[in-house]
């Protein structure tokens, strides 16, 4: 049975595909769920869902090389576009408004690409808990016309992932994994390099058996997050973490007390509108 948001979110995506849309998708858990629910709708509206796809070296490798293929299980035609966001974006220094920059490169991107395939409407996962913390890309998208149905329907990340259980979407119980970026202090250079090494540090301690993973780097010190119930665990692999992040050219290996949370290098930034 639904309840009013599952509703809710189903009518929109029933009145968005009556034509031909574009879903902006990483293959994270509200773009699964967004493009799950495109593809019912369109099915029943005899529309077709493309799945866009940038390729762009800001994201964990893995989650790039799966999306395409999760797309197509899921009823969409993927769409790839290939990105060089830290020149693109002009976001090589790490500037305080990196991620509305970033946004508005990749979904005017998107926009190019939608206008080829004459698709009228560009739909993207924020969902209701991103409204309330640190997003300048929102207004990117905002300013740019792209649908945000997650958020319109209300929905939390909790909610979505149930009703991605609900609905047997792979990315359900799937950590989130945000762009590379976010793992170092404003104002910091970036590098492909050193985003590489935090994709491959990362990827090592989700091996051993950790859901939330986060290596925040300040030049040759890194502060691992994991979940706080997870601790024991980081002392428990102490060794093997340590000698892996060393071999990444990490000097110091610092466990931070108070754990893994979303957004914790914008702790000293006012939410921007």
């Amino acid at each position: 049975m639904e309840n009013k948001k599952e509703k809710d979110l189903r009518h929109r995506m029933a009145q968005y595909t009556k034509k031909d849309v574009a879903v902006a998708f990483s293959g994270g858990v509200d773009s699964s769920l967004l493009l799950k629910f495109a593809c019912r709708e369109a099915e029943q509206n005899g529309t077709k869902v493309y799945a866009v796809i940038v390729h762009t070296k800001l994201h964990p490798l893995g989650e790039l090389e799966e999306a395409a293929e999760a797309a197509a299980s899921i009823g969409a035609e993927p769409k790839t576009i290939f990105l060089d966001e830290l020149k693109d974006a002009d976001i090589e220094e790490n500037p305080i408004d990196r991620c509305y920059r970033c946004k508005k490169c990749l979904f005017s991107e998107i926009k190019k690409l939608a206008e080829d395939l004459h698709v009228p409407v560009i739909l993207e996962g924020t969902n209701e808990d991103d409204l309330h913390v640190y997003r300048p890309g929102i207004r990117a998208i905002q300013e740019l016309g792209i649908q945000s149905p997650l958020a319109d329907a209300e929905l939390s990340k909790m909610e979505i992932r149930e009703l991605a259980r609900k609905y047997g979407v792979t990315a359900a119980n799937k950590p989130s994994l945000p762009c590379l970026a976010t793992r170092f202090p404003y104002g910091t250079r970036l590098t492909y390099e050193k985003m590489k090494k935090v994709d491959q540090g990362e990827a090592f301690l989700r091996k051993l058996g950790f859901y939330n993973v986060r290596l925040r780097v300040y030049d040759d010190l890194v502060r691992l997050e994991v979940d706080a119930k997870e601790m024991d665990r980081v002392i428990e692999n102490r060794a093997q973490i340590i000698d892996r992040l060393k071999s990444l050219g990490y000097t110091y290996i610092t466990l931070d007390l108070e754990g893994f949370r979303s957004g914790s290098m914008d702790v000293s930034i006012k939410k921007i509108k």
